[in-house]
């Protein structure tokens, strides 16, 4: 088959109207997608520890609770190769209902898990699978959910709805956190500890039933049905990923590894820094998180619509030098333990450093890939790339922090060192500023 005509997102007169729609459905599910994620994050720097890891130290606890954490990231690889494959065959749509109910469906299995004091050494072991599955539910979701935005976006503005879509990660943390400092500070220790952290896990049933609702309701992404107007699937679309674009993935997985990794560095290892180092209460850390994400949720749109004017490249590679230059005064504001300050360090992390990647992020992926592979493609990159850095960002930092005596020195130099090796990996990525994407991958490529 010869090569087909380039195509463009919103190279004819986009409804606007349609693509806020998916923009907006897309965003809740990414809410319940990092609203899973968070709260396993913030429960396992809390209590998970004493709830299922009962018969060890606290430092070894939070360890194990944070390598459980990361089995769920161990899963997102293997879920963004399945569901992009299908993804890429069958349609986007699709796949957003799917994995919306698989992620939703380990949240609500958490909150209803017995302890190891009820069940004994089954409970982690359940916990394991439960997040297994969680991460494969994760691994397919972001793909189609980014997609639909960027592929219905009127031309010229794909980093802008495709930012719309990341606000569901801010969101994602800011209504878990908050549930939980609001049952922090009604529930004693002990009534947290016991039943009181289940509650946010059952909660998130009602985010799934809004979610499918509104994913029900919108099409398919007309890129991907003009696509299969005019030329049929690869049988094995993560084949011609891996020869066609070798370069584009390895690249772009690193550039991704800074994103991730630093977004938990200021949330979940800080916030296990400052409770078990400070030995302060958790309440004044979630209240300077919750400030942040909430300044990042007005922040992101902001530095999309910035990408679409500057470039995605310059934009990304600014965020991760900022972030350099934050690590050590982030540490220092946070050793002040004033409330203000800490609020500060998370608000510049958070809102600032982070948005400007991550404002930029999805359509700079997104756009690397050919629509017939998109799917597929923006999953490796994503998963794998979410996988070393922010699956593996906790225990790193929980144990920099161990190495180091209780000090953050070797933490900042993780922070510094992921942060400059992604920007030197993002400078190659020259395809992912295209508004232009191939509508096929190269002429010869097995379907």
């Amino acid at each position: 088959m010869t090569q087909a005509a380039s195509t463009t997102s919103g190279q004819q007169p986009a409804d606007r109207a349609a693509a806020r729609r998916v923009a907006v459905a897309s965003a809740l599910g990414t809410t319940v997608e990092y609203y899973d994620f968070t709260l396993y994050a913030t429960t396992a720097a809390l209590v998970f520890d004493k709830v299922f890891f009962p018969s060890v130290s606290p430092a070894v606890g939070a360890l194990a609770s944070f390598s459980t954490f990361f089995v769920g990231y161990l899963a997102r690889p293997l879920g963004g190769v399945l569901f992009g494959h299908f993804g890429d065959r069958l349609g986007r749509k699709a796949m957003l209902v799917t994995t919306l109910l698989i992620m939703g469906l380990g949240t609500v299995l958490i909150g209803v898990l017995p302890s190891y004091a009820k069940i004994g050494v089954a409970a982690p072991i359940l916990l394991v699978l439960i997040r297994l599955l969680q991460g494969l539910g994760m691994g397919g979701e972001y793909g189609g959910g980014v997609l639909m935005a960027m592929e219905f976006a009127p031309r010229g503005k794909q980093g802008f709805y495709t930012s719309l879509v990341h606000i569901g990660t801010p969101a994602g943390v800011l209504i878990p956190v908050g549930v939980v400092s609001i049952l922090d500070t009604t529930m004693s220790d002990a009534q947290f500890e016991d039943w009181g952290w289940r509650i946010p896990f059952l909660l998130s049933a009602v985010l799934i039933g809004l979610g499918l609702y509104l994913r029900l309701k919108i099409g398919e992404s007309p890129e991907f049905a003009r696509f299969r107007k005019e030329a049929d699937s690869h049988k094995a679309p993560v084949a011609v990923v891996l020869k066609h674009q070798l370069r584009d993935v390895l690249f772009s997985i690193v550039a991704k590894i800074a994103e991730s990794g630093l977004f938990n560095v200021y949330y979940v290892v800080a916030l296990s820094y400052a409770t078990t180092q400070l030995g302060m209460e958790k309440t004044p850390v979630l209240i300077g998180i919750l400030i942040a994400c909430a300044l990042e949720c007005l922040t992101l749109p902001f530095f999309g619509r910035l990408s679409d004017r500057i470039g995605r490249r310059k934009l990304y590679i600014g965020g991760a030098v900022f972030q350099v230059v934050l690590a050590v005064p982030f540490f220092l504001l946070l050793d002040t333990r004033d409330p203000v300050l800490i609020t500060v360090a998370m608000a510049l992390g958070l809102a600032v450093g982070h948005g400007a990647m991550y404002g930029a992020q999805a359509a700079l992926f997104a756009n690397l890939y050919p629509v017939d592979v998109r799917y597929t493609g923006l999953s490796i990159t994503q998963q794998f790339g979410a996988t070393l850095g922010g699956g593996l960002a906790p225990l790193l930092g929980s144990a920099l922090i161990v190495a180091g005596g209780g000090g953050w020195g070797w933490v900042v130099a993780y922070v510094a060192g992921v942060a400059i090796l992604s920007s030197l990996c993002t400078i190659p990525l020259r395809r992912g500023e295209s508004t232009v994407p191939q509508l096929e991958t190269p002429v010869g490529a097995a379907r």
